[in-house]
């Protein structure tokens, strides 16, 4: 894939950028481009959901496939995060954040010319491999613009404030572009590319190094997340008994100990597997997966329920889900102070705590509840966000080695992904299932309710004491 010249060519040096106070503005530069970058693969993840029935009315396919449009994003992001990492080292993480959102956009642009179902989730599958590698470089930009650890956490802040705006915007932007057209929802994120690789063009060039790449473990956990992903998508529709359903969870289970083995006996793992030796490393990561599950999954099913079972339009939908998006996105900047002052395990159960309850409440409301009901009982899902994912990273990274928080960090952000992933697949498979929808949607809200208690329940046993102390 060729770059653009701009990106090519060689800098005056080949160190970061500095962030001494000056003239010098690349380290700003630096910053906006990984913030737009990061807000559009984030983006991306969140306003396709309320254009799922207008999807379907223009090409076709049941549940089943609007599963796949939402999963095939987020699979490849999942499955890929890990290696991204690998490959920003060794051709340097501007080159590597250029060529993941030039291969993103090039997909979102296919993804609002596919004329079919099956085109429009091959491009999304290819979104995700781009998103893959853009997420994590967008990362390593910030570290490396910002060598000043007072200043590089302020830049992390923004970064990370970038994400939360994202998943604010999401679903009314998505109702606001479905009203011309749910083509538009991936179509916007060509002129953000094209101003990210503008600003992209006056950073520095980035350091690289040799960096292994572990080819056993990628495949196998490729084969693992897509057979169990497939698995329960298709089983919704065909049944657990299928030949096609078995023999996917068959292929999941034979890969996932092909990759366990692979990363014992690995020379260079892309998951050394010492790093879960730590107790606290192992309850953050499942932490990570069960609030995606709640996160990521209850966007899904009530994008569904407002439109399909209540007849509101794509923005209402929308518009319904301002109160759960915005009220997370105001409590982030508060997070960190939160924890400092309780303790991260407080606000870590706090959150999960609210998730079960707005689960829960959800699930026993009645059939009649108005919308805005269900909107208020959102509210606490997304409350959870700001409350449990900033302290339950802190608590990983203080929990491995310094040269292993890189790695970490990809596992943390791989299981979070997968949550999401299965989240969709396995409620789809329940709304879908011959009990009909509410009956689906109740038992995936119990299902959310029951992961985030025992996550909660966990999370008692999380230490802040650092790595080695």
């Amino acid at each position: 894939m060729s770059l653009p010249a701009s990106l090519r060519r060689s800098a005056a040096s080949d160190t970061p950028a500095s962030d001494t106070p000056g003239t010098d503005r690349r380290p700003v530069v630096t910053l906006a481009a990984a913030v737009l970058g990061f807000f559009v693969i984030t983006l991306d993840a969140t306003i396709v959901n309320v254009a799922l029935p207008s999807i379907r009315d223009a090409l076709g396919g049941g549940i089943t496939g609007l599963q796949w449009v939402v999963d095939g994003y987020t699979l490849m992001f999942a499955a890929l995060l890990l290696s991204a990492g690998a490959l920003s080292d060794r051709i340097g993480a501007r080159r590597a954040f250029a060529g993941g959102l030039v291969l993103f956009v090039l997909a979102s642009v296919a993804c609002g010319l596919a004329p079919s179902l099956p085109i429009l989730v091959a491009a999304r599958v290819v979104q995700g491999i781009g998103a893959a590698v853009t997420m994590p470089t967008s990362m390593a930009l910030v570290r490396q613009a910002f060598p000043d650890p007072a200043r590089r956490a302020h830049a992390v802040g923004v970064w990370a404030m970038g994400g939360a705006m994202a998943a604010a915007a999401g679903p009314v932007l998505g109702g606001v572009l479905s009203l011309l057209s749910w083509r538009m929802i991936f179509w916007s994120n060509l002129p953000v590319g094209v101003i990210t690789l503008l600003l992209l063009s006056r950073t520095p060039h980035s350091p690289t190094r040799p960096a292994p790449f572990d080819w056993i473990g990628q495949i196998t956990g490729i084969l693992a997340m897509g057979g169990l992903t497939f698995g329960a998508i298709e089983a919704g529709e065909a049944g657990f008994t299928a030949p096609q359903v078995l023999g996917a969870l068959g292929l999941a289970v034979l890969s996932s100990a092909a990759f366990v083995t692979a990363q014992a006996k690995g020379t260079h793992p892309m998951v050394p597997l010492e790093l879960f030796r730590a107790t606290t490393v192992v309850i953050a990561t499942g932490i990570g997966f069960a609030f995606m599950v709640g996160f990521y999954g209850l966007p899904f099913l009530f994008s569904l329920s407002f439109q399909q079972q209540h007849g509101l339009s794509a923005l209402a939908a929308g518009i319904a889900f301002l109160p759960m998006m915005l009220l997370s996105a105001c409590l982030t900047p508060f997070a960190a102070r939160i924890a400092e002052r309780t303790g991260p395990r407080v606000p870590i159960i706090a959150g999960l705590a609210l998730m079960t309850a707005g689960s829960v409440a959800l699930a026993l409301v009645p059939d009649s509840t108005p919308v805005w009901g269900s909107a208020l009982l959102l509210i606490p899902v997304g409350l959870a966000g700001p409350l449990v994912m900033p302290p339950t990273t802190a608590l990983l990274l203080e929990h491995v080695p310094v040269h292993q928080t890189g790695t970490a960090s990809g596992v943390f952000n791989t299981s979070r992904q997968i949550g999401g992933a299965l989240a969709v697949a396995v409620f789809g498979a329940l709304i879908s299932a011959p009990d009909g929808f509410e009956y689906g949607l109740r038992a995936s809200l119990l299902l959310t309710a029951a992961v985030a208690l025992v996550a909660a329940l966990a999370a008692i046993r999380m230490t802040s004491a650092r790595h080695g102390s």
